[in-house]
């Protein structure tokens, strides 16, 4: 039995390891692959990549700042004010503070989670929910720094309109009953997180007033930190690749152009070639540079941020089948939408 507990421990501990590690390892493998096959390109990437870095530094910088911040003051309380009042007021701020909430696509969850038991509808937690994964102030000021503000702008007012769009759809379901009781069976018993939602806790601007605070602050900036790390570098390194082994031509040809075929192939591909919010934006700077559409570009972001696998499956776990088609179908849609307008307001 010892020994079984053993096995059990290691692969447990192997399972952890994997799962903290395996970005770092993806980099080291490209590099390794591209040392044995292509001595310069190599050299070429890595020195790609490391420029690439500093040349974002002051945007990660301040992103890292702003979401630390927002862990150790709070503020994140603030979000759980969006959800009173009338239907149509209740969408409109839970689209809003979704597009400004600093929680990750699969960080939001749990919130969800705690929303949905409380009887909160869900017209205005699919609100909230299709806007957070898109946009987000350490999302607003890297998009800035990588894409420009213009694109910043239209990626937040897209995520804006997404909730926008999902929330009154929902809405408009619920009213005939093609809706009720959206939680899988065993959740929703308000043990996560509902006392957070009904009585939040003011929140603590001067945060480094307080040990424990100041240590969430370090704990919080330490973690993203190496999270943008891993996945920048990576992002960085693919971005390489893509300016040196993928033509200009099948860009154009592909992704560019002004019609409406770009813009939905980049929504159709945008959903298993999405790797992560962070690391999506130099792959798209990459991709709009050697000629892709930028409703295109806009489309692939807002629906990959949306239907990445770790935000997927954590929908798919929490809600009945019915309401996470009715996820994806919006998501999809409303990036569509959401290209085909950017495209239009590019071309003026």
């Amino acid at each position: 039995m010892q020994d079984v507990n053993v096995t059990v421990t290691m692969g447990q501990g192997l399972n952890r390891a994997w799962k903290e590690y395996r970005v770092w390892l993806a980099s080291v493998a490209i590099i390794t692959l591209l040392a044995m096959f292509d001595a310069e390109q190599a050299l070429d990437s890595v020195v790609f990549a490391a420029n690439a870095l500093l040349e974002t530094a002051p945007f990660l910088v301040l992103s890292i700042a702003v979401a630390a911040w927002a862990s150790a003051t709070g503020a994140d309380n603030l979000i759980a004010r969006a959800f009173t009042g009338a239907p149509g007021m209740m969408i409109l701020m839970a689209a809003i503070a979704g597009g400004i909430s600093p929680f990750c696509s699969c960080g939001v969850i749990p919130l969800i989670a705690a929303l949905l038991a409380m009887g909160v509808p869900l017209s205005a937690v699919m609100a909230f929910w299709l806007a957070s994964p898109v946009m987000d102030p350490s999302m607003f000021v890297l998009t800035t720094g990588v894409l420009g503000l213009e694109f910043a702008i239209a990626k937040t007012l897209a995520a804006v309109g997404l909730g926008l769009f999902g929330g009154w759809v929902a809405h408009l379901l619920s009213r005939v009953g093609g809706l009720a009781e959206p939680l899988r069976v065993g959740i929703g018993d308000g043990g996560c997180g509902g006392s957070k939602i009904r009585a939040p806790k003011p929140v603590v601007w001067r945060f480094w007033a307080e040990p424990e605070r100041r240590a969430r602050f370090g704990r919080e900036a330490s973690n993203i930190t190496l999270f943008l790390a891993k996945w920048l570098l990576l992002a960085f390194l693919l971005e390489s690749l893509i300016l040196a082994f993928v033509p200009v031509e099948t860009i154009t040809s592909v992704l560019g152009g002004a019609g409406i075929g770009p813009i939905a192939l980049g929504t159709l591909v945008g959903v298993p070639a999405y790797l992560n919010g962070y690391a999506a934006l130099p792959l798209v700077g990459g991709l709009i540079s050697q000629g892709m559409a930028p409703g295109a570009g806009l489309a692939f972001l807002v629906a990959g941020g949306v239907t990445s696998l770790p935000a997927a499956l954590a929908v798919w776990a929490l809600v009945k089948p019915r309401v996470f088609g009715l996820y994806l179908a919006l998501a999809l849609i409303g990036a569509f939408l959401s290209g085909i307008v950017f495209q239009l307001w590019s071309m003026t």
